[in-house]
């Protein structure tokens, strides 16, 4: 058979295993990337990586990857495909698109720009075209754009594979199948099943750890009951060989379930979600091969001969909610206390959301590993349950880490009540000043080093990155702490806040994106509207701290002609138009920034004839010799600390440059004119010689509102006139 590539895509986190997954169906991997693994192989490979695997997510059938840096360039790399090999002419399609770029910037024009590629092909054949259909399509398309290339190929699988089937109904927090079976294999399960250990969940839920335990042992593949997949109605796909596979299945499926069996039990406190459980169970075939029962984790009993050694895998409450949070100690050590009395010589699997308990068990951890539960970092914690690994009541988990002298559930406590209490203050504050979005907290505590911002009932934590002193265990730790309190204290949904680690950012590195979600939304300030992102850049779109100088720009820019140097997201602009500035010009390098900005002044009605926004290297653009149209009244200047970026002239340091970069900036302002100069550099000295031939008045203490008054030195601000 000719050899094909793949994309096949699994949970963050699982990519090694995945590739060693595919190895197994005769497939070679070739790379990993973040969430999947790109292999080269047969078509059967394909079909068994959807029948088999226990890990994927898709099958995507690799078919092509063409330049994407435009709309119409994405177009004609699609137009030139053909799609007649693949779709049928009197069927119907769907395309599924992954990625953004400056040109491509949501998913639903860059589908639609692929939709028209492919109708088009059919009709500059022709002109009989296949329907497009959102739902149950004969063929999915699957685009991925990343970094200026689209890669379109075949969605073989059609559905995520990790819906096996069985599972219509849920727990209250159910692991997505796929990613209880990553954590099957990383605790040993398979290896344990076929030397004839046996396998408990104490707190199983809906079912699912146990559920997949028990169909690893059997045999069976995950993807044996689905009815349809994305291959089907393909026009490459080879019905013979996908029959051959399915009875490969079955055979294997029959097989199992003669060969002597490990015991399999899954228990809960909650006799609701044990109806689920059972439900599932049947589902999955099964009923009779699988137990469930009705316990509390201390009260745990095991009927009968159970094995000598085996698994017991859990996935125990994350503690989202402080109240919750509080009890996790004790749920821990009931665990702990439960698998010892009952299963000495097994080994136990915790996965968890707050590592930092894990002591709670009394057991050393052999093994950590490091996993995402949906978008949630989580861990995989593995023990061995035998006195060797027992630990002293006050022992730490990892050599070298230290017991805190506050108890987890005090510090956090303390970390609630200063967050409800600058709330009550800085909150009604802002809201009698028409202030949408304001520093909360700003490492308030030595314990919680973050900076925490209200975006108009969202909130974005940043992690200041930890010294090389503290422990990197116990800044974890801290952080979980803080994340599990943050929500229930402020009063909103976990997946309205976004957590960011803070680092000193150069080059192009302030630019790139962190995320590429799209979640733009518009919060107010003073009257204007403005746009924010929290996820995808390291910053917001927004710099909170220089809320005070926009708004004295917004008072005294009428009439004006005001420029905006290095002007970001052009928020600085916004407040100037607002103010009546009669002409604006803003510039910045980043084509991102730049289109954000216009997006901003088209957001307050800005006239984009008269509020002109540009790319361009301020460097370069003030280097150059100012023409008699380059007079302005009001110049607003707030450079980075530090730039060796590749789009620039030179490289900027904002201590050594500065006294150049404000002598070029009074070169294009009016006689009785003024820039506004400032930066965030805390070791940061005004060069003395500027004084001599300018008027300066630092400003930065009235530049500071109520939310950033404990930090007085996050900026510094002067005023600048030419001398009478």
């Amino acid at each position: 058979m000719s050899k094909s590539v793949f994309f096949v895509s699994c949970p963050k986190g699982v990519e090694y295993l995945l590739a060693d997954e595919l190895s197994t169906f005769g497939l070679d991997p070739v790379r990993n990337a973040p969430a999947g693994v790109w292999a080269e192989g047969s078509l059967e490979g394909g079909y068994r990586a959807c029948l088999w695997s226990r890990l994927a997510n898709r099958v995507i059938l690799h078919l092509d990857e063409v330049d994407a840096t435009s709309g119409d360039q994405l177009y004609d790399g699609v137009v030139h495909m053909d799609w007649q090999q693949h779709i049928p002419v009197n069927g119907s399609f769907r395309v599924t698109f992954l990625g953004q770029n400056d040109a491509i910037r949501n998913t639903q024009y860059g589908a639609q720009r692929v939709k028209d590629g492919i109708v088009d092909r059919f009709r500059a054949s022709g002109g009989q075209r296949p329907s497009v259909a959102a739902k149950m399509p004969d063929v999915t398309v699957s685009a991925r754009l990343n970094r200026g290339r689209l890669s379109l190929g075949i969605d073989l699988s059609g559905h995520s594979l990790h819906m096996r089937g069985y599972r219509t109904e849920k727990g209250a927090a159910p692991l997505k199948e796929n990613l209880a079976a990553a954590l099957l294999m990383r605790a040993g399960w398979p290896e344990l099943a076929r030397e004839g250990g046996d396998f408990v969940d104490p707190m199983c839920g809906s079912g699912t750890l146990v559920i997949e335990a028990a169909m690893m042992a059997l045999d069976l593949a995950p993807g044996r009951k689905q009815e349809h997949f994305g291959f089907e109605k393909w026009l490459g796909h080879q019905p013979d060989l996908w029959l051959e596979l399915r009875q490969e299945a079955e055979r294997r499926a029959h097989e199992g379930k003669q060969r002597k069996l490990p015991r399999m039990a899954g228990f809960d406190q909650d006799s609701r979600v044990l109806s689920t459980a059972r439900n599932n169970i049947e589902r999955a075939g099964l009923q009779g091969l699988v137990q469930v029962g009705s316990s509390a984790i201390a009260d745990l009993a095991l009927e009968g001969d159970w094995a000598s050694a085996g698994l017991v895998l859990v996935n125990p409450p994350y503690g989202e909610r402080l109240s919750e949070r509080r009890e996790l100690g004790t749920l821990y050590r009931a665990l702990g206390d439960t698998v010892k009395r009952l299963l000495p010589g097994w080994r136990l699997g915790v996965f968890t959301g707050a590592p930092e308990y894990g002591k709670s068990i009394g057991l050393r951890s052999y093994k950590q590993y490091r996993l995402f539960n949906g978008k949630l970092p989580a861990q995989l914690l593995l023990f061995t349950v035998d006195e060797a690994s027992a630990m002293t009541p006050h022992e730490p988990d990892v050599p070298g880490e230290i017991t805190p002298k506050i108890a987890n559930e005090e510090r956090a406590a303390m970390l609630s009540n200063r967050l409800k209490k600058n709330r009550k203050s800085i909150g009604q504050w802002a809201r009698k000043q028409g202030i949408g979005c304001y520093r909360l907290y700003d490492a308030d505590m030595p314990e919680f080093a973050l900076a925490i911002d209200v975006y108009e009932g969202r909130v974005h934590v940043q992690e200041y990155a930890a010294p090389k002193t503290v422990d990197e265990r116990s800044a974890r730790e801290r952080l979980a702490e803080a994340l599990a309190v943050i929500p229930e204290a402020l009063g909103i949904e976990r997946e309205d806040m976004v957590c960011k680690q803070r680092q000193r950012q150069s080059g192009t590195n302030q630019y790139e994106k962190q995320a590429a979600s799209g979640e733009f939304f518009q919060v107010h300030e003073h009257g204007c509207v403005l746009k924010v992102n929290l996820k995808d850049y390291l910053d917001t779109g927004l710099f909170l701290d220089h809320r005070p100088v926009r708004h004295w720009i917004q008072q005294h820019a009428k009439g004006q002609r005001f420029l905006n140097l290095f002007c970001y997201t052009g928020a600085a602009t916004v407040h100037a138009v607002a103010g009546g500035a009669s002409r604006s010009l803003s510039l910045d390098m980043s084509k991102t920034y730049v289109n954000w900005a216009q997006d901003n002044l088209a957001l307050n009605g800005a006239d984009s004839k008269k509020h002109v926004v540009e790319q361009a290297d301020c460097l370069a653009w003030l280097a150059a010799k100012p023409t008699a149209d380059q007079r302005y009244d009001l110049i607003f200047m707030d450079p980075p600390t530090f730039s060796n970026s590749a789009r620039m002239a030179g490289v900027l340091d904002i201590q050594k440059d500065h006294g150049r970069l404000v002598r070029q900036a009074m070169a294009r302002l009016n006689s009785e004119g003024l820039l506004i100069f400032s930066n965030n550099f805390r070791r940061f000295k005004l060069d003395e010689d500027l004084a001599a031939e300018f008027d300066i008045e630092e400003v930065s203490a009235s530049t500071l509102d109520k939310d950033f008054q404990r930090n007085a030195r996050i900026h510094r601000c002067w005023h600048i006139r030419h001398q009478s």
